[in-house]
């Protein structure tokens, strides 16, 4: 919480009339710059005092982290200057406000999008059967650790910031030396413990995202920590409703979306710079068109990391299997991303991750066109109907007592091709009783 602060300058102020009140995005804030309103009740805020001299770098962080802009007691010559600063930072996308008639927050530039526009090439440093190998301690340590957050904040304890960046950027490394490893171990899914291995799914696929749009590295971090703790806000939902297997009544829906809420409150509430993440926890349900929640943000007042984030977290929740609902395949989940894109999604984004994630992807199951089912095992980028796959079922459904594997990119099996990807639990095969490491021993 920031420390109390005289006010003696703001009643000094007031005296005057050489100065006017301006509105500013928070990333043009400087120290020496007198804050007298905010985008936001005061009381929703940790700040003590409304209205406050800015003395610190610090306090400008405070600010960035709880909002999008404020407002500042400026001299009349400095005006238009700082009206000027603040168009600048304005986007041409997205109306002036929302459906509501609420006048919409501007984005600091750190928002807005990639840090560089030179896209960075990273290639696999180890191969996909090595990696998975090596993978396996990161994988459980990951879901491990989404477990305790999210029961943590049950029961109060604070959240571990140190540890969360500690673990997403072992995270990293793993994706930044083969990107498709971890997404394999990620199939491994466990509809009782949806809502945390959901994160770390969510966490590990922004990883693999940034990694495919050549993100650097530091941003890479950002947005798996943004996917890690996007939904941290749950913790405070009723478990009665958080699984309930039916369809939510209007009130019990309305509670689930204080989730967002909740979220940016909790990291609010920790200490250091979690800008990016606060803004993920409250944004990742906002739509393109201005018809999400919590705030009806469009698309030019949506960040570029919550629109990474919402994209990951729609595509896993498809394929999940969820107390209310049998998982989508990858396949028809990219469909309803590409057919929300534009609406509900970022049209490139959308397009990229559809390309990110593959024809194919690991983890997804396949029947072949002589009957045999099989579990895809790795994409092949070459050629995206072509992958490495594991034959678990007889072209008759029996189920094989040794699963083979079969890389269809070799010309030898050029006679063997895919039929379609059929859902999980088709044939009574459950993908994630045939991931293991153990098939590259």
């Amino acid at each position: 919480m920031l420390r109390i602060k005289t006010d003696t300058g703001r009643q000094a102020l007031m005296k005057s009339t050489e100065f006017q009140d301006v509105t500013i995005a928070v990333g043009k804030l400087e120290i020496g710059m007198h804050v007298v309103a905010l985008d936001r009740p005061w009381e929703e805020t940790n700040f003590l005092l409304q209205g406050f001299i800015i003395e610190s770098q610090q306090d400008i962080l405070e600010l960035q982290r709880q909002c999008r802009q404020v407002v500042i007691q400026a001299r009349i010559e400095h005006v238009e200057r700082l009206r000027e600063h603040h168009a600048s930072a304005a986007s041409d996308s997205g109306p002036k406000k929302n459906k509501y008639g609420a006048h919409a927050a501007t984005l600091p530039e750190s928002m807005r999008g990639p840090a560089t526009k030179k896209k960075i090439t990273y290639i696999n440093q180890v191969s996909f059967e090595q990696a998975v190998k090596s993978s396996m301690l990161t994988f459980d340590s990951a879901r491990s650790m989404a477990v305790a957050i999210m029961d943590g904040l049950r029961v109060g304890r604070a959240l571990d910031m140190e540890e969360c960046r500690d673990q997403v950027a072992t995270i990293v490394e793993s994706v930044l030396s083969n990107k498709d490893a971890l997404r394999f171990l990620a199939m491994i899914k466990n509809k009782d413990a949806y809502t945390a291995e959901h994160s770390m799914n969510v966490c590990i696929l922004c990883a693999t995202f940034a990694r495919h749009l050549g993100l650097l590295e530091f941003e890479i971090k950002i947005i798996a920590l943004c996917g890690l703790l996007h939904d941290v806000g749950k913790s405070k939902i009723p478990l009665e409703i958080l699984n309930k297997p039916g369809r939510f009544t209007k009130e019990e829906a309305f509670i689930m979306a204080e989730h967002t809420t909740y979220g940016r409150n909790i990291l609010m509430s920790t200490s250091g710079d979690q800008r990016h993440a606060v803004d993920v926890a409250h944004s990742h349900h906002e739509r393109i068109d201005g018809q999400g929640y919590p705030r009806c943000l469009s698309a030019g007042y949506i960040s570029y990391y919550a629109k990474i984030v919402a994209i990951v977290d729609a595509y896993d929740a498809m394929t999940s299997e969820r107390c209310y609902g049998k998982p989508k395949t990858s396949y028809l989940a990219l469909k309803i991303i590409m057919d929300n894109a534009g609406t509900q999604f970022d049209r490139e984004l959308a397009r990229e991750f559809v390309r990110c994630i593959g024809f194919y992807s690991a983890g997804c199951l396949v029947e072949l066109k002589m009957g045999q089912l099989a579990v895809v095992i790795k994409a092949n980028e070459a050629d995206n109907a072509r992958p490495l796959v594991l034959v678990v079922t007889t072209p008759q459904g029996q189920k094989l007592p040794r699963p083979t594997l079969v890389d269809l990119a070799k010309p030898e099996n050029s006679a063997i091709e895919i039929a379609s990807e059929v859902p999980n639990g088709t044939g009574g095969i459950d993908v994630k009783h045939y991931i293991s490491p153990s098939l590259f021993a």
